[in-house]
């Protein structure tokens, strides 16, 4: 499958990786665990926690475990693509704030 990210979730990915990299000695660890995680849901879609439903679609999470940040993401079978909506740290007590985008881009 396809993998792309909405342009919010492309943000909070960019907001993760530069905090990760200005505030820790393991400057790529989050990179290193988004590209872990990439490749995994890219390969079995259906290894995330159901979490929602949004749009009539199920939305999944899966956890990067050590930069404790989750993975939200949709699949559309019929267009043959995941779609991550949110890049959000589970520290954070509360889920993010969910909404698909027509438009996304890869990463």
């Amino acid at each position: 499958m396809r993998l792309a990210f909405t342009p919010e979730a492309a943000g909070h990915a960019d907001v993760c990786d530069a905090w990760w990299r200005d505030h820790r000695d393991a400057r790529d660890l989050f990179a290193r665990e988004l590209a872990d995680a990439k490749e995994l849901i890219r390969k079995s879609p259906l290894v995330g926690t159901m979490y929602t439903v949004l749009d009539g679609l199920p939305v999944r999470r899966v956890l990067l475990p050590k930069t404790r940040t989750h993975l939200y993401y949709s699949i559309d079978a019929d267009k043959g693509i995941v779609m991550v909506l949110a890049v959000w740290g589970a520290p954070k007590g509360r889920g993010p704030f969910l909404r698909r985008s027509s438009s996304g881009g890869e990463r």
